[in-house]
């Protein structure tokens, strides 16, 4: 039993998990703003079941090539800057000008906690907004790259 007034120390070394609005994204040289919202930090090794002989009782499973099933997508609101549909418009036109992006998770002090590094991204999908005249919503764009591979630091 503890007295009063007394810290715990199970309770002083508790850690509180990173809030996911705290964030930043870099994408190569490209300086393109805030963004509202991140999605497509997702890596999945794909296993390999192998029958070993002699082992009827159980089937191995080997680790298989990394898959990244989904594209990063970006969304945030639309601005003066036009950075990224500038980019786009480069790769619908055929010219592939690939860079580097980084998602940066941030703790309540502005301080770096996670970083996820996507290697060779580029653009393929851009989405506009949804207009209506009706509310007074901030205009978002989308923009979903393709990437090469994550690491995570």
């Amino acid at each position: 039993m503890r007295s009063k007034g007394q810290i715990d120390m199970a309770d002083s070394m508790r850690k509180d998990p990173y809030l996911s609005f705290r964030f930043r994204v870099e994408i190569g040289s490209l300086e393109v703003g805030g963004f509202s919202e991140v999605t497509g930090l997702q890596v999945e090794v794909e296993l390999h079941d192998y029958r070993e002989g002699g082992a009827n009782n159980a089937m191995r499973r080997f680790a298989g090539p990394v898959k990244y099933p989904s594209n990063l997508i970006l969304k945030h609101g639309i601005m003066d800057a036009q950075v990224l549909w500038n980019w786009q418009r480069e790769v619908m036109q055929g010219t592939i000008n690939p860079h580097n992006a980084t998602v940066v998770l941030l703790n309540s002090a502005g301080e770096e906690r996670r970083r996820w590094e996507f290697q060779n991204v580029c653009p393929v999908r851009w989405s506009g907004p949804d207009l209506r005249a009706g509310t007074a919503e901030v205009a978002v764009e989308t923009l979903e790259l393709t990437h090469l591979g994550l690491i995570f630091k």
